[in-house]
């Protein structure tokens, strides 16, 4: 069996407050998409179940691929080692 080296290093770019909104958006977003979907409009609400999961997996996570682009950090510490 032939393993990859793993290097442990993660790098955070979203900090406690931009955690904290995406995770109200990615909510409010999540139950818009329920409420919708039971109302009928399953397309649209399908939708924005999908589009929740953004920000709800960049927050959970702590990082952001298009912060990385634009080169922005909202995080104080730049990495952490495991």
């Amino acid at each position: 069996m032939v393993c990859a080296k793993v290097i442990n290093m993660v790098e955070y770019n979203v900090g406690t407050i931009d955690r904290a909104i995406r995770y109200v958006i990615g909510l409010s977003l999540l139950l818009w998409g329920i409420f919708v979907f039971q109302g009928g409009n399953t397309s649209l609400g399908i939708g924005l179940f999908l589009i929740s999961l953004i920000p709800l997996v960049t927050a959970t996570v702590k990082f952001c691929p298009l912060y990385r682009l634009i080169s922005v950090n909202t995080c104080k510490t730049k990495a952490l080692r495991t």
